[in-house]
């Protein structure tokens, strides 16, 4: 199981926009520049808090549809978030800053000694790129069909181990890595498809059970309903209800699945 740590609950502090001041670079205060909807940003957060950092790593969040220019000019060229101000350096990149927190801050660690689990964990981590490169489109098809062998991916996964519910049996790096993830897939295809992924999936399920147990994780989640909106506008901008009903349509002839009213909340959700 995770370690159990007495997390205190943080106050967010308010986005930065484009008219905000810079905070002093390189002051001697660590950073972590985040953005509270961004599933990679997530990533680092979580890491954090985790390891009971809070203190000593500062959040920074930003309102990437209006961001700051200094961002970009003075702290991280790249212009995105994740990124961690931290000895005179800024570091980017969510998966590398999972494993930088890790190994630079005190705290319960995130990756096993063990080398069975340990080479499990990079497969796992290096997979992240498949897996979001197939789910994301899915959402302009049909998820079940396309996204479905993905989630089986994860579920089947989750059985190498069995000295506990998690990815490695304990908490580690790769449940962080793949958690934020799903939790905006969970909502959405729920949501939007009718699609609930941990429907014939046990190990899934209990996964992300015992995540919504982790007070680390669940002080960085994102509203649920802001969720499906924004996958709404930013993925499907042109997925008006003809379409979806068309989607529906297709979904039945190709499942032999009897019409119901869930399918038809699955339509008014778009409208």
């Amino acid at each position: 199981m995770a370690t159990t740590l007495n997390v205190v609950p943080e106050v967010r502090p308010p986005s930065l926009e484009a008219d905000a001041e810079q905070p002093p670079l390189f002051d001697g205060t660590t950073r972590l520049y985040i953005a509270y909807y961004c599933p990679f940003a997530q990533r680092a957060w979580i890491t954090r808090n985790y390891k009971g950092l809070q203190d000593q790593i500062k959040l920074v969040p930003l309102n990437l549809q209006n961001r700051p220019a200094w961002y970009k000019e003075k702290v991280y060229p790249s212009n995105k978030v994740p990124a961690l101000e931290h000895n005179g350096k800024v570091t980017g990149e969510s998966l590398d800053l999972i494993k930088y927190i890790d190994s630079n801050f005190e705290g319960p660690s995130l990756f096993p000694d063990d080398p069975v689990k340990k080479q499990f964990g990079e497969e796992l981590l290096a997979y992240t790129d498949t897996f979001l490169g197939a789910v994301y489109p899915s959402f302009k098809g049909d998820p079940v069909k396309e996204a479905g062998p993905q989630f089986d991916y994860l579920e089947t996964a989750l059985q190498k181990f069995d000295d506990g519910p998690f990815f490695l049996g304990q908490f580690s790096g790769v449940d962080i890595a793949y958690i934020t993830f799903i939790e905006r897939f969970h909502v959405f295809l729920a949501k939007v498809f009718n699609y609930d992924i941990t429907e014939g999936r046990p190990n899934l399920a209990a996964w992300i059970e015992e995540l919504n147990k982790i007070d680390a994780y669940k002080q960085t989640k994102y509203d649920p309903k802001a969720i499906v909106e924004l996958y709404k506008t930013r993925f499907m901008p042109s997925y008006d209800a003809h379409t979806m009903f068309n989607f529906v349509v297709f979904r039945l002839k190709n499942n032999n699945l009897e019409y119901n009213n869930k399918w038809l909340d699955s339509l008014i959700a778009l409208i």
